[in-house]
């Protein structure tokens, strides 16, 4: 049942047959066989479909919600089991937003020292994708913002403050400056990321309320490509403290904080939101807290 039940979820998810059984791991065939025979036990069609799918039914929709629920607890329930048998294992894998990436490593290394039988995957993902993989058992964790927009039903645990710099070259306007305002920041033209990541959009707003209209020179979902684009010494962007410490600036760059608003968004752990939880979040979360102590 479980099995037909993950089956269920991959197609909801990928909204294809044939994407799903390459998730999965199995053929189309066994895949298409295992949702009829879904459908046959709960008495319900599931999915809209002739040879393609067409989305899922009113039944399938109340379905999927507890088959992310069951199949949830189902793989909690196992990675229970095998951590009092075995220790911790198991394959973790955390999304962040692009701002937030850097900072992973500050949770995943002391985690490991711990529990070496863990194995991590980090994935760089917009906030929004970061709650929709949550929902759809994709990951684990998240690391996104906590305000500024809706989280859901998740479990969050504050990390930091999110500030902001500016960051520019030697001999360009306000380089040598101490401190600029949005105001300023506007009159510049930038390279930022992209309309879908939360960071640009609270940007947007920022430069909005100064009284600018945000018409970047250029955009990109990486936060890598915008910093190598600064590096060149002919690009200015806007970038996250945390993030401008870890990568650190040398000349010709210049990183000039940003006020006037002071503007700071919390970023933070989200986990879904369910009891117990598992042990693999459960161990995480406690990291977190670790994490925030040492920085209070």
């Amino acid at each position: 049942m479980i099995d037909k039940l993950e089956f269920f979820i991959a197609v909801a998810r990928e909204q294809s047959f044939s994407r799903a059984a390459e998730a999965c791991g199995v053929t189309q065939p066994t895949l298409s066989a295992g949702i009829k025979q879904l459908e046959e036990t709960l008495g319900v069609l599931l999915v809209n479909r002739s040879s393609r799918f067409h989305g899922l039914t009113a039944e399938g929709d109340r379905v999927l919600e507890w088959a992310k629920r069951i199949v949830g607890d189902a793989r909690a329930m196992r990675q229970d089991v095998r951590s009092l048998k075995s220790g911790l294992i198991g394959h973790l894998r955390i999304a962040a937003v692009p701002t937030a990436l850097t900072m992973v490593a500050a949770l995943t290394t002391p985690f490991r020292a711990k529990h070496p039988g863990v194995r991590f995957s980090i994935m760089s993902m917009s906030s929004v994708e970061i709650l929709e993989a949550l929902g759809n058992l994709e990951i684990e964790a998240g690391i996104t913002y906590l305000d500024n927009e809706p989280l859901g039903t998740v479990r969050s645990l504050p990390l930091y403050a999110e500030q902001y710099r500016l960051l520019t070259y030697a001999g360009s306007q306000f380089a040598e400056r101490q401190s600029v305002t949005w105001a300023e920041v506007g009159q510049i033209p930038l390279c930022l990321l992209t309309p879908d990541m939360q960071n640009r959009r609270i940007i947007n707003q920022l430069l909005t309320t100064a009284g600018n209209q945000p018409a970047p020179t250029l955009e990109s979902n990486s936060v890598i490509a915008l910093y190598a684009h600064v590096r060149t010494g002919r690009w200015a962007s806007v970038l996250a403290e945390k993030l401008v410490e870890t990568l650190g600036v040398s000349e010709p760059i210049r990183s000039i904080p940003i006020v006037e608003p002071q503007a700071v968004h919390q970023i933070g752990l989200v986990v879904p939101r369910r009891d117990p939880m598992t042990p693999l979040t459960s161990a995480l979360f406690a990291e977190a807290k670790v994490l925030l102590a040492a920085h209070h």
